[in-house]
């Protein structure tokens, strides 16, 4: 009811407008002087200018707008609408012969537009005086006012206005201090957060940054977290992919924002060139970073996309979370385990995946040290059998996750990725499959990362426990490590080990003090740090390559090749067949010693005793020995 009557109020307002204009313009034209003669022949077209003025607005949809949240378009649409219908009447006018002058018609056109803008504007206009009630809102002041902060500040305008007010920006751009953004005036640089806060009675702060750096962030949040105010924040770029900025986005600040990772640049074009239309499988499909790359290969239409993991909860979620957001793919959920090599070659035989990649490995480090036979038998025997099937499938691109834990490995998990490379890297030489390595370090968010644990932590009262004051890691976010990931495989020409720019190692010390204070509480006084000493096949910090090894550049400024010597294929066959003996016998460890010459383990090399701490400090084993380590190893199975 009440719609039907907002809209005979709009037809009625119109019809009038309509009806006025003409005889407006000709007191113009007439400078208020009007012969009778023009006045009867401009009646006598009255009728039909009515007709197509409201037609017109009708077949633009003036009558199908909320204009409470009027813009641009809606006012291109009043534009449109008003000229087509005095091309019209023109048109007529000169088919019958009327002879009203030329530019009532012109001024026609122009008042129409004003007076009929203006009363949609009215309506906007009366909506914003509709405000909050005094007491029960935010003041709130956007830090940053580029794109992302001025869609915000329209989306509260438009949606939140009853519960926000927007009082003002925070902007370090010279050129937008006291320039305005939808009526809220940018008020200073970030330097003058706390006084625009007391100033200005500021009750909550939104971070409208998704680009920002970390050390930028870390400055911002300080000031803010130094007043009384709430403190939201726009996710990072990697979660805003899809381009839509909408207050429903805002969060608190996480830890992940404080590193302030470079906003990954992509080739959507050729990513989308290798997966759209393809048979795309993912191993470890449940896993964290398994369960992102389906998230992100999602989007790019896979033909038909196979979700492989052992276990049947994660696979069975993220089943369930594609088939809701994309109820158009051909999603086929697999249990497998990759070590079953029968199950795998029908898996492959039976779809023939034209795209593979293989996440699934077993990656906690302590875990693994104390059963080294099943990080063999999954990352190194497990990885063989995928890459034998998806060879005999004929699949085009196969893709292995590795980690930088294979750079010098001084653990059971790093030492059988390396070697779950060298497979790789071997298949690629037999193969017509493009088989590649991804290396890249830890993930924020993943399971087994430390922030999940630490929030733990946080939540029984603490203490947060680190192994060493001084470990560092080279962290990513997963979206950022799995859209490289793609963008990698399009790459792919086989046989390479690519590596991800890590950027600066991280402290683990300062990702638990940041994360103490963005709870609200204060490190070593609310919550207790303690140092618990470096657990079995830790280092103080992970490299991404060998001093021998180098990188080339490729187009993409994120991704490198590494020089990475491949083996001969005899000699890894040969050596992979003593490893599998050794699970049983119980020599792995002087096995994959051999098998890759810089694996330590408790400060011994290849039979050399190191100074691990050295080696800990960023020492390289000297090229020469290395080369003749591996020499070494090459021949032992001769």
């Amino acid at each position: 009811m009440r719609q039907r009557l907002v809209l005979g109020a709009l037809i009625l307002v119109d019809s009038f407008i309509v009806a006025s204009v003409p005889l407006m313009a000709l007191m113009i034209r007439f400078e208020g002087n009007i012969d009778s003669y023009y006045v009867d022949r401009l009646l006598a077209l009255m009728p039909m200018v009515l007709f197509v003025r409201l037609a017109s607005f009708y077949g633009f949809g003036l009558y199908h707008r909320l204009w409470r949240y009027a813009s641009i378009n809606e006012l291109l649409g009043i534009i449109g609408a008003v000229t087509l219908s005095s091309l019209i009447i023109g048109i007529y006018a000169a088919f019958i012969s009327s002879d009203l002058p030329k530019s009532i018609h012109l001024l026609s056109w122009f008042l129409t537009i004003t007076f009929v803008g203006m009363n949609r504007l009215c309506i906007r206009v009366i909506k914003n005086f509709r405000r909050r009630i005094p007491g029960n809102y935010s003041r709130v002041l956007i830090i940053g006012a580029g794109d992302a902060g001025a869609m915000i500040a329209r989306e509260i305008e438009h949606r939140y206005y009853q519960s926000k007010e927007i009082v003002g920006f925070i902007d370090d751009d010279p050129y937008k201090q006291r320039k305005m953004i939808y009526g809220a005036k940018v008020i200073g640089s970030r330097q003058d957060i706390r006084q625009m806060v007391t100033e200005q009675r500021i009750t909550e702060i939104i971070i409208a940054m998704p680009s920002i750096a970390g050390t930028v962030l870390r400055e911002i949040v300080s000031e803010c977290k130094q007043t009384d105010c709430s403190v939201k924040i726009l996710p990072g770029m990697y979660e805003l992919i899809d381009g839509k900025v909408t207050i429903k986005q805002l969060r608190d600040i996480d830890v992940e924002d404080l590193l302030g990772r470079e906003p990954v640049q992509l080739d959507l074009h050729e990513i989308a060139a290798y997966i759209r239309g393809k048979r795309v499988l993912v191993t470890g499909a449940g896993g964290s970073i398994g369960s992102e790359l389906c998230r992100q290969l999602a989007k790019l239409s896979p033909g038909k996309f196979m979700l492989l993991g052992k276990g049947e909860n994660s696979i069975y979620e993220i089943d369930r979370e594609l088939g809701t957001k994309f109820p158009h793919l051909d999603i086929m959920p697999v249990i497998a385990d990759i070590r079953d090599s029968e199950r795998i070659k029908r898996i492959f035989a039976e779809h023939k995946p034209q795209v593979v990649f293989h996440a699934a490995a077993h990656k906690h480090v302590p875990l693994m040290e104390m059963q080294p036979e099943e990080a063999i038998r999954n990352n190194v025997f497990g990885t063989k059998t995928i890459a034998e099937a998806a060879d005999r499938a004929g699949t085009e691109v196969f893709v292995m996750i590795s980690t930088d834990k294979a750079v010098n490995p001084t653990s059971i998990m790093g030492v059988t990725k390396r070697v779950a490379e060298l497979v790789i890297q071997n298949m690629s030489k037999l193969s017509d499959t493009k088989f590649v390595a991804v290396r890249f370090g830890n993930v924020l968010g993943s399971r087994g990362s430390v922030i999940p644990l630490f929030k733990k932590q946080i939540a029984a009262g603490g203490p947060i426990t680190i192994t060493h004051p001084d470990m560092k890691r080279y962290f990513m976010t997963i979206p950022e490590a799995t859209q490289l990931v793609l963008q990698a495989g399009a790459m792919a020409k086989g046989g390479e080990v690519f590596v991800l720019d890590m950027g600066q190692p991280v402290k683990i010390v300062d990702l638990a003090r940041d994360l103490i204070e963005l709870s609200g509480l204060v490190p070593n006084s609310d919550i207790k740090i303690e140092y618990t000493g470096i657990r079995p096949g830790e280092k103080l910090f992970e490299e991404l390559l060998t001093v021998e090894e180098g990188t080339n550049a490729t187009k993409h400024k994120k991704i490198f090749v590494g020089n990475i010597k491949a083996m001969n294929e005899e000699q890894l066959q040969l050596s992979l067949v003593a490893l599998s003996q050794a699970m049983y016998d119980g020599d792995m460890i002087n096995v994959l010693r051999k098998l890759v010459p810089t694996y330590m383990t408790d400060g011994v090399a290849n039979g050399r005793i190191v100074n691990k701490q050295d080696h800990q400090s960023n020492s390289k084993v000297p090229l020469d020995e290395s080369i003749a380590d591996y020499q070494t190893a090459a021949g032992i199975f001769h």
